[in-house]
């Protein structure tokens, strides 16, 4: 008989503040004005989430125009172009913008260096709905870099009137190398200090960085379509642990478990804890299991949420 696993739950995990308040906004707006509540977008990068939501009411569309004139409309926590705002003001949609309030300060700062005449660099992965967003929210554009070795191919008007930006969901030590290959070419780039950068990110990344230093294995409760998630899988990889990225605990393998005495187990930030307590439930299943919390950062950060949705009680935890 094995011995039981030592499951080791990272701290933190989970849900952000940005994703706690996007999944409440939807929330109420079902209370307050009844469904159907449209949502541009997945509100978060995680299909529980969606379906939850979806069950009490929430539709969600790619486009603008798939809504109904007059439905009261959402804008995902990722952030959209100004383009979307604009279609859905001329379509006369009620809107209230989930969007991060950390995303919202990347577009006011790549504004703020445009109106200085400056041109902006933005750090991030191509396609993603909040690099899309904020590509659409910049004066006259921006210039998108993903890793150091794009910065070489880069054509800029002029070399002493740049700015960078960067992707929320990139760490720090994501954007480390990139931000100082611009400044190596571009001597005179400016930016933002890294403790813009967002503050979940760097701490979920920093729990399965210690965590990989005493587990045999690591198992990211998270979406295949979040930038985050996949990142904290890759860490554990890149220390050298066997590490894998699951939607839920109905993907966990047998074989991943043979000869395996303790697992780090993690979420991005827009996977629930009912999924993560899911997969306790199913490694207990097979092998028996033993729990205990990593001690790590703790986090206080609470956002708050659009006017028009205080005076509405939510109708449970978010993500329940």
């Amino acid at each position: 008989m094995s011995e039981p696993i030592q499951i080791i739950l990272a701290n933190p995990r989970g849900f952000c503040a940005g994703v706690e308040r996007a999944i409440e906004i939807v929330e109420r707006a079902i209370i307050k004005y009844g469904p159907p509540i449209y949502v541009r977008h997945e509100i978060v990068h995680n299909k529980h989430v969606v379906e939850s939501l979806r069950a009490k009411g929430a539709v969600f569309v790619d486009e603008i125009d798939e809504i109904p004139e007059g439905a009261v409309t959402i804008f995902s926590a990722h952030g959209v172009a100004e383009k979307i705002e604009d279609d859905a003001n001329a379509r006369n949609l009620p809107v209230i913008d989930a969007t991060c309030p950390l995303v919202s300060k990347v577009h006011k700062e790549g504004q703020n260096h445009a109106g200085r005449g400056n041109q902006v660099i933005l750090i991030g992965h191509r396609g993603h709905p909040e690099v899309e967003g904020t590509q659409g929210r910049i004066p006259g554009g921006v210039l998108l870099v993903s890793e150091p070795s794009d910065v070489d191919d880069l054509v800029v008007d002029d070399p002493d009137r740049l700015a960078y930006v960067t992707q929320t969901t990139l760490s720090v030590d994501e954007t480390r190398a990139t931000i100082t290959a611009l400044r190596k070419r571009f001597p005179k780039i400016v930016g933002p200090d890294v403790k813009d950068i967002c503050y979940a990110t760097q701490n979920r990344q920093q729990a399965v960085r210690e965590l990989s230093q005493e587990v045999d294995l690591i198992l990211v409760v998270g979406a295949k379509n979040s930038s985050n998630s996949n990142r904290l899988a890759e860490m554990g990889g890149e220390n050298g642990i066997p590490s894998y990225l699951i939607d839920d605990a109905s993907m966990i393998k047998d074989e991943w478990l043979e000869g395996i005495a303790t697992i780090g187990l993690t979420a991005g930030a827009s996977a629930p804890e009912e999924l993560v307590q899911g997969v306790v439930e199913r490694i207990h299943s097979l092998r028996g299991a033993t729990v205990r919390n990593h001690d790590g950062v703790e986090e206080h950060v609470v956002f708050k949420l659009p006017r028009e949705l205080l005076d509405v009680a939510p109708a449970s935890a978010p993500g329940e």
